[in-house]
């Protein structure tokens, strides 16, 4: 299934969950991820069934969101919200099967994690291969309310980790760029080298590595645990 381009102009709005649900889909998720272009960590998505009687003002990509309000949001979200579940991929895993393929896994386990399940499914561009109707929309969390929902609650808790793991490694900068690739970030790499939660595929880190990474190895070994 192809990602649904988006129109010249768009406005983030309830739309496709109404007509979804006009048709008789009464737990429709959006689905995101984030994280996707950081050299440290994991990527981390979320799913979100929205209540249409409890609807949330001021969702939106959550990259055109002030900080202070996406957290805001996100509490409103995890509140309102009939269900929402979160899952992350580590970067080892990321660099064993590739970012794309990392992506698109966090986004199975969040989704395979909602209570009650979803039956139908808006993802931000990429589908996914669930036994579930979907439809994959270009720039769907600035389109669509339940995946700018998802984008906003995946956006705060990758955000809070960050928080977290740059107390452990303090001379990274990770609470303000995130694991990004930022000149303060490739700077503390070049440095200090990378640490075991950056992804050794991506570079600069890969350029800083102290030993060879065989991907092709790491691709069979995962192979084979995916078919035992």
């Amino acid at each position: 299934m192809r990602p649904e381009s988006a129109p010249a102009t768009f406005r983030c709005e309830a739309t496709l969950e109404r007509e979804l649900h006009a048709r008789g889909f009464s737990a429709v998720a959006g689905v995101d991820e984030v994280g996707r272009g950081s050299l440290f960590g994991a990527v981390v998505a979320a799913a979100v069934v929205l209540s249409p009687d409890r609807p949330i003002r001021g969702l939106n990509d959550s990259k055109q969101i002030e900080p202070h309000l996406r957290e805001m949001l996100a509490g409103r979200i995890r509140e309102r919200a009939v269900c929402w579940a979160v899952a992350a991929v580590d970067a080892s895993t990321i660099d064993s099967i590739n970012i794309y393929q990392a992506s698109r896994l966090a986004m199975r386990l969040a989704v395979s994690r909602l209570t009650p399940a979803p039956d139908f499914l808006l993802t931000d561009a990429v589908p996914l291969d669930l036994p579930l109707p979907q439809r994959a929309l270009i720039k769907g969390d600035a389109r669509c309310h339940a995946i700018a929902a998802a984008s906003i609650v995946a956006k705060v808790y990758r955000d809070a980790c960050m928080r977290v793991w740059d107390e452990v490694f303090p001379a990274y900068g990770l609470a303000s760029h995130k694991g990004y690739s930022t000149p303060e970030h490739c700077r503390a790499i070049e440095e200090f080298g990378p640490t075991p939660l950056h992804r050794l595929s991506f570079e600069p880190v890969r350029a800083r590595c102290l030993f060879p990474i065989d991907y092709n190895c790491q691709m069979e070994l995962f192979e084979t645990a995916g078919a035992a």
